[in-house]
């Protein structure tokens, strides 16, 4: 908010900024106050007592003190702008880690709470809504207890792949022959039915079928994952029209034919403004700007221009005293001060920092509540546990050890797996080896987080597109011999389906696992959910190949999951931020690579306040919830685990990262040092 104070700098004037200073950080508003002394400009306003302020260009208040209350009439937020007119449809995207699961779960209360029947939907294959909520989501709206009008539902892509299977192999009919029923099968086997059909149902709730609800509330994958679900209306669109054949990934072309009018109608309620808001969730951090601009002009590309900006997670010290906090504050007030002008000109909404985690109903309530008041001074949080942890270093020094291998960085979006790769890769090169660094993230940070080429280290990324024309390429160039010009061109068109790209994404994955037979190959993952569904085609590939070899060399063959498995070959660093979802959703990942054999390697944790020496009571509130995480990973989630502190200098480029794993550099909980924060 933006605040003038004109007057001629005496006291009262003082004092009267002091004073809205105070209410505002009360109040959790960020606020901008610029001091006006020039005759000219209060002549101009018609100001003739003084002090007086300004707010939006209105003139609120002239002459004399005002008081606490005037104050707080000013400054008391009304509802979000995304919840003062809503339409129907509300989106809510970002990079991982903003906070878009407590928005739009927060928003889906308001809502639930003022009388609306309400459904909120989750398209995130490692949505934590379950623990937020305390229910267990379901394939199918279940109601929220303690909250009325308000139903969840998850689009689990394993449930949706199997009920799309269902429907496809029910038009084939009693005629068709058990060969032609289990060639169809195995055809719908790919990761390419899994996500058109999870779009599939998606795109059921954009139609017709879900008109009983008041508003639908979409919690979107991180980035990269949604920009693939929100194109998919207008590039299935594309692939069926005209397109009478089948299309073999998919089973037969009718499959997709019964759905071309939903699909259709997806697309027209995406792009209607009077029924979809794409609310761009970041935080006031560079990277999170950075990603929510990226994803507006794509999205503006696809025809989905009715969008806002919340900004959460907005932080104002209490202390000016307190080092830590300012710099925090100051961090945060950069990054806002320097955000994209196209991101400016958006509509915006402002959410503090709160001092509790978002699990539960009345804490969900809370989060967008208005004029929550101060949090009271707490005693500051022990630190013995994380004085016992070593530091990225230590990681990189144990790395070291081997000659060669796959290191995988996993976990929630927002973690800081980016970071944690980059620093590693370092950490090997500073130790003498050559290193491969890449993502199969498709919001790809990699580039910007290094900031420069570093000698001995090739960094690339696995780009959809690009791997999509090598895999068309090389399918072409293996098919098409022998066939005449129709054919090829029904072949082409065939590999046009959007799916190809899922599968063309899993071979370069395949490629760069195997280049760890002879160096060190970092990989940076994509966030959770998206990586799950890309160990799955690495799991259905396995089971092909040993299906396909049994009894004939299968004893010679080395498929990716095999290299995975291999504890010598792979070591899986998992990432999570000291909070209970990412700790949950880290315990969840565990699980999952557990069950198909993977044992990960270590645990790290990422932006830890712990020790930090802040004096701010909104810190050292969230250092109670940080300690209990700390002490739950150390009972039995987390075999071993390595700490990286809270930085007040990002550690973007060279020198930073290699702060991080220096043979010299320990973690400031070890060193009795003040912590610093980073993407």
């Amino acid at each position: 908010m933006e605040i003038k104070v004109l007057g001629s700098g005496c006291s009262k004037c003082r004092v009267t900024i002091g004073m809205i200073e105070r209410v505002a950080r009360d109040l959790g508003v960020a606020v901008e106050i610029t001091k006006v002394q020039n005759p000219e400009e209060l002549q101009r306003h018609g100001i003739h007592a003084t002090p007086a302020v300004i707010i939006d260009s209105k003139i609120v208040h002239s002459g004399g003190l005002p008081s606490h209350d005037e104050i707080q009439g000013w400054l008391k937020p009304g509802p979000m702008g995304f919840l003062s007119k809503p339409t129907r449809h509300l989106f809510f995207t970002g990079k991982g880690g903003v906070g878009k699961t407590s928005l739009s779960t927060a928003a889906a209360l308001t809502l639930a709470d003022a009388g609306k029947k309400v459904l909120l939907v989750s398209t995130d294959a490692a949505s934590n809504l379950d623990e937020m909520l305390g229910i267990e989501l379901r394939n199918t709206p279940t109601p929220v207890p303690g909250a009325p009008g308000l139903s969840v539902l998850n689009i689990d892509p394993d449930t949706a792949a199997e009920s799309y299977r269902q429907r496809v192999l029910a038009q084939m009919g009693a005629g068709a022959s058990e060969t032609e029923v289990s060639t169809v099968r195995e055809q719908l086997s790919g990761a390419c039915t899994t996500e058109i059909a999870s779009f599939d149902e998606f795109a059921s709730l954009l139609s017709d079928d879900a008109e009983h609800y008041d508003y639908i509330i979409f919690d979107t994958a991180p980035t990269g994952h949604t920009l693939r679900l929100l194109s998919l209306p207008k590039a299935w669109s594309g692939f069926l029209d005209g397109n009478d054949r089948g299309a073999s990934c998919l089973g037969p072309h009718s499959g997709l034919k019964m759905q071309e009018g939903r699909f259709k109608a997806a697309l027209d309620a995406l792009s209607d403004p009077t029924q979809t808001t794409v609310i761009l969730v970041t935080r006031p951090d560079k990277g999170a700007m950075a990603e929510a601009l990226r994803t507006s002009e794509e999205l503006r590309a696809l025809g989905l221009n009715n969008q806002r900006l919340a900004i959460n997670g907005v932080f104002h010290a209490s202390d000016r005293t307190d080092a830590v906090a300012c710099a925090i504050e100051a961090l945060g007030q950069q990054a806002l001060a320097d955000m994209p002008q196209s991101l400016r000109a958006l509509p915006q909404d402002s959410v503090p920092l709160r001092a509790f985690d978002t699990v539960g109903l009345s804490a969900l309530r809370a989060l967008l509540a208005v004029g929550v008041g101060p949090i009271a001074p707490g005693e500051a949080a022990a630190v013995d546990r994380l004085e016992q942890l070593q530091g990225l270093d230590a990681l990189a020094d144990e790395l070291a050890t081997a000659t060669h291998g796959l290191i995988m960085v996993m976990g929630k979006g927002g973690v800081g797996k980016t970071t944690v790769a980059a620093a590693l890769a370092l950490g090997l090169i500073q130790r003498g080896k050559t290193v491969h660094l890449s993502t199969t993230d498709p919001a790809a940070h990699l580039a910007g987080t290094l900031d420069g080429e570093v000698p001995g280290l090739r960094v690339d990324r696995i780009d959809p597109k690009v791997e999509t024309q090598r895999y068309v390429d090389k399918i072409m160039a293996a098919k098409s011999t022998g066939l005449d010009a129709q054919e090829q061109a029904l072949l082409l068109e065939d590999l046009r389906s959007p799916c190809t790209e899922e599968v063309a994404v899993f071979h370069a994955f395949s490629r760069i696992v195997s280049e760890g037979r002879s160096a060190f190959v970092v990989l940076d993952t994509a966030p959770t959910g998206h990586s799950l569904l890309l160990m799955d085609a690495t799991g259905a590939y396995h089971r092909q190949m040993m299906r396909g070899l049994e009894g004939n060399g299968a004893a010679h063959i080395v498929t990716p999951l095999m290299r995975l498995q291999d504890a010598a070959y792979t070591k899986i660093i998992l990432v999570t931020l000291p909070e209970v979802t990412p700790v949950t959703q880290a315990a969840a990942l565990q699980d999952d690579l557990r069950r198909a054999s993977i044992e990960p390697y270590a645990w790290v944790l990422n932006k830890s306040v712990l020790a930090a020496g802040t004096r701010d009571p909104l810190l050292a509130a969230r250092l109670a919830g940080e300690c209990k995480q700390l002490e739950r990973m150390s009972k039995g989630l987390a075999k071993r685990i390595f700490a990286v502190p809270w930085l007040t200098l990002p550690p973007i480029g060279f020198v930073e990262l290699s702060k991080l794993v220096s043979e010299t550099y320990r973690t400031p909980a070890a060193q009795h040092e003040p912590t610093q924060s980073h993407p």
